[in-house]
């Protein structure tokens, strides 16, 4: 055994050779050789100087196997992850300074693996519990031995990736020693050298470091001149470089942006897929300042755009990855690798009339390039999202470019070619549609066509681009496209490959979002398909599945409530339910699915109603418990994920809001309200606005169960009004103005607590519309019974409140919040004077008010009018619009 001479530190040979016979058994196949070793492993790790044994044979056993060399400094890397700030001074001093003794070790992977022991040391300590490293290694940059330059440069750029935002904040400054040094290697001789020191400086500009401003000039200069560099990786580089630039120095590229899309253009054309895909980035990252990208542009679209549509043809790899050549295999059953993590959005709770125009379908993006979602993030993505961002820029001027290569790839004979031209069309289909209408006669029934291609490929991708169009789909008259794409669509959701039947169903999810009513003839085409899905899919497009059946519910509601469709489908749902286990992440979609299946069916839910709402409150119960558990156990007990409570509690929701006064004696034989109100308290914000949707819907559903505890409510509802965090403030806001219209007299205790932050989050800028009029709905209905606390800061509030709520349908929420405000007048006339303007308009924004509400509306109007005389209401009418003149004099008389 060779031992490299001279450290401080010795070993003994016996507990050596145990160590290396270690190393040698964990690279075993055998699987309990494997747990043995782990065991032995964690044993170990209670001993210090295990770390030392495991520098010691990775930086001076040179005769041992690269392979236990680097697996010695792997397992390093994870003690040093647990116990590091655990571990004795001269422990860790030693690993730091044999660490650095192995630097520039021949072996590039001896070199990889102590730049990772490094910068995970970093990571723990930061650089100033280290000062000799950063002028050890940059003293090491300087040396002749090209290994010790490369391993030196290697760690500098992992220290740089993983913490340069760290580095940015020490009040030592390294940066300032650093980057001038990097800089002078953007002109090493060695490719490696240059690549790794710009992409050091790369991970400096990610976080927009001070210390980087200081040499932005030298930087550009270095930076420029590696455009004919022809290594692929400093090209790689450069394009990341450009691209990060156009964010925080925009103003320094300016002049030089003609060139860099020329160059760009160039390089997204590239052979090497890696870097065609750094300067693919360059577009979208341009086109998040749409006034210089358009300037920047205009006349470069002819160019851009071809090559955009040529990157977003599927690779042979990609093709491999996605198994292309596989045409059928929906009896597949699918590995647990391919399902992606699923996460629940917490319920955010709005009022009855918000629904549909503030519900996003976040999943309608770019982000997946169409539908492979299978692959991560790769070239014909990228020029996908390019496309679709930049038509949302140029949106009819991309047409004169574009619609020559649509005629051409779409009916082009390689299959390929034809499905990246069916990309393109629904790349551009928000941003392009006023150009594209004329065209759609023809191109709709081509893709609908296209949905009985023979290449499962083609029919996925069409699936996805039909989707993009079911907007123009549903506004023409059925007879014309709706009926053959509904039909199509079905047909696809069971065809026999698993990704034609995820896009079909995606598809027909958003088809859903836009028909909703339109839906209902076709009920029982779509439920018996939808049924038939559950027998056949395998475990990932069951999740699909499942959203498809929540949206059809949410869309159509009630009419679900017919027992030939319940008998359909509640029962695949409720064996899906039975089986799955409470630990089981299919739950989560299982339980949203529920969730708008239980709202829909109202009564028609009552006979599933007790399992399921008693699995529920298992299942918060359990959740709380385990929490509270690994708290007081935290060696013992894993903290558990919260989507099980969060799923729960909105199921809960669903069922309240669904079977209303039904759900009554299930809530008083159970401890639900004791479960929410910790949920309420939990420091999870997801958990917390779940649990406020759940209040609110318990409130009206029944709130002779939730009165006895709104004591402790209430306090925990004040304290959630903070606007930063959105769904919670909004979901807080909505079930105090529930809870509002059921408390009465007793609300006055309480008024005072809420005001001062609605009417502070009602006049807030940039507040997201939902907020804005769940806000100012509930400050209307706390007029109701506290008009004479709420009505001294009326002034304060009643332009906004207006403004949120003119554009509201007719409906309960808007009635009680209008007759609260007109109860808030009546005591503070003069709160309202000088923004009488916005209320005349809010008024007249009723259709058909209740006539006691229209008398109410009348007296103030003509109240108003009488006082200020009618020469004084004449000239001030006079600046009314047109149509509110009409309106007002039409309705009320004034």
């Amino acid at each position: 055994m060779t031992v490299m001479s001279n450290p401080t530190w010795q070993p003994i040979p016996t507990e050596l050779q145990q160590v290396l016979e270690l190393l040698q058994q964990s690279q075993s196949p055998d699987t309990q050789t494997q747990r043995n070793v782990q065991e032995r492993l964690d044993q170990l790790n209670e001993h210090p100087q295990f770390c030392n044994y495991l520098v010691f044979i990775l930086a001076r056993l040179t005769d041992q196997e690269e392979a236990t060399r680097s697996l010695s400094g792997l397992i390093l890397k994870n003690t040093i992850r647990v116990f590091w700030n655990r571990l004795p001074d001269e422990i860790r001093s030693f690993v730091k300074r044999e660490s650095l003794v192995a630097i520039g070790d021949p072996s590039p992977l001896i070199r990889a693996t102590v730049g990772i022991i490094v910068t995970n040391i970093v990571l723990q300590e930061g650089v100033v519990r280290w000062p000799n490293l950063l002028p050890d290694l940059c003293a090491m940059l300087d040396s002749p031995d090209a290994g010790v330059c490369e391993g030196a440069m290697g760690a500098l750029q992992k220290i740089c990736e993983d913490s340069a935002d760290t580095l940015a904040q020490e009040a030592s400054a390294p940066l300032e020693m650093l980057i001038p040094k990097l800089l002078q290697f953007f002109s090493s001789q060695t490719p490696k050298i240059r690549a790794l020191a710009v992409n050091c400086v790369n991970c400096c500009l990610l976080v927009q470091c001070e210390s980087l401003n200081n040499y932005i000039d030298a930087f550009l200069v270095q930076l420029f001149s590696l455009a004919n560099d022809t290594d692929q990786e400093v090209q790689r580089q450069l394009c990341r470089a450009l691209t990060l630039l156009l964010d925080c120095h925009l103003e320094k590229l300016a002049p030089q942006l003609g060139n860099i899309v020329e160059f760009m253009l160039m390089r997204t054309q590239d052979s090497d897929e890696h870097t065609a895909l750094e300067a693919c980035e360059f577009w979208l990252a341009l086109a998040e300042n749409p006034i210089v990208c358009k300037q920047t542009l205009q006349n470069h679209l002819p160019k851009l755009i071809p090559i955009l549509v040529h990157a977003m043809k599927y690779s042979e790899m990609d093709i491999l990855l996605l198994k292309g050549d596989v045409e059928e295999d929906a009896m597949v059953p699918d590995r647990l690798e391919d399902i992606r993590p699923r996460f629940h959005r917490a319920k955010t709770q709005m009022q009855k009339h918000m629904r549909d125009e503030n519900e996003v379908n976040e999943d309608d993006d770019m982000d997946d390039g169409g539908d492979d979602s299978s692959t991560e993030w790769n070239l014909r993505k990228c020029a996908a999202a390019s496309l679709d961002v930049l038509s949302n820029i140029f949106g009819d001027d991309f047409l004169p470019t574009l619609l020559p290569i649509l005629k051409e790839t779409l009916f082009h004979q390689q299959w390929e070619i034809k499905e990246s031209g069916i990309l393109a069309l629904g790349a551009v289909a928000e941003g392009c549609m006023n150009g594209m209408t004329t065209h759609l006669p023809e191109l709709i029934p081509y893709l609908i066509g296209c949905l009985q291609d023979r290449k499962a490929l083609v029919r996925s991708i069409t699936c996805w681009t039909l989707s993009r169009y079911c907007h123009y789909v549903v506004q023409q008259p059925h007879e014309q496209y709706f009926k053959r794409l509904l039909t199509e669509l079905l047909a696809r959701i069971l065809d026999r490959n698993k990704r034609v039947q995820e896009a079909a169903c995606s598809a027909f999810a958003t088809l859903e979002e836009e028909a909703c009513m339109e839906l209902v003839p076709d009920l029982p085409e779509i439920l018996t398909t939808l049924v038939a899905a559950f027998e056949r899919y395998q475990a990932k497009n069951l999740l699909i599945l499942y959203d498809a059946v929540g949206t059809l519910a949410d869309s159509v509601g009630s009419y679900l409530n017919n027992q030939e469709y319940i008998e359909l489908l509640m029962p695949p749902l409720m064996n899906k339910w039975m089986k799955l286990r409470d630990e089981d992440k299919e739950l989560f979609p299982l339980l949203e699915c529920l969730s708008s299946v239980a709202t829909a069916l109202q009564h028609g839910f009552l006979p599933y109603c007790r399992p399921v709402f008693e699995r529920c409150t298992l299942l918060i119960q359990r959740n709380l418990e385990q929490s509270a558990a690994a708290v007081q156990r935290p060696s013992e007990v894993d903290i558990p994920e919260k989507d099980f409570l969060i799923v729960a509690l909105d199921l809960l929701s669903g069922l309240a809001e669904g079977l209303s006064q039904h759900i009554e004696p299930l809530v008083a034989q159970s401890n639900i309200m004791q479960l929410m109100f910790q949920c309420a308290q939990d420091a999870t914000p997801e958990v917390r606005q779940s649990s406020f949707a759940l209040l609110g819907d318990l409130a009206k559903a029944c709130y002779q169960h939730v009165e006895p505890f709104l004591q402790g409510f209430m306090p925990v509802l004040s304290q959630n009004l903070n606007p930063e965090l959105i769904s919670v403030c909004n979901n807080s806001i909505w079930a105090i103005g529930e809870i509002s219209t059921k408390m009465g007299d007793g609300m006055r205790q309480y008024v005072g607590a809420f005001l001062p932050a609605l009417v502070f989050i009602i006049n807030r800028d940039k507040t997201p519309k939902t907020l804005l009029e769940n806000t100012a709905i509930t400050l209307g209905r706390l007029g109701i019974f506290c008009a004479a606390e709420v009505a001294p800061v009326l002034q304060q509030f009643i332009r906004p409140w207006c403004l949120a709520l003119r554009n509201i349908r007719d409906n309960d929420e808007k009635e009680s919040a209008f007759r609260g405000l007109c109860l808030m007048i009546n005591l503070n006339p003069a709160g309202v004077i000088q923004d009488f303007i916005f209320l005349c308009d809010a008024i007249a924004s009723w259709n058909h008010p209740q006539p006691d509400l229209k008398d109410m509306f009348a007296r103030i109007l003509h109240g108003f009018r009488t006082q200020v005389g009618e020469t004084n209401w004449n000239s001030f009418t006079s600046q009314f619009p047109p149509p509110l003149k009409e309106r007002l004099n039409a309705q009320y008389g004034v």
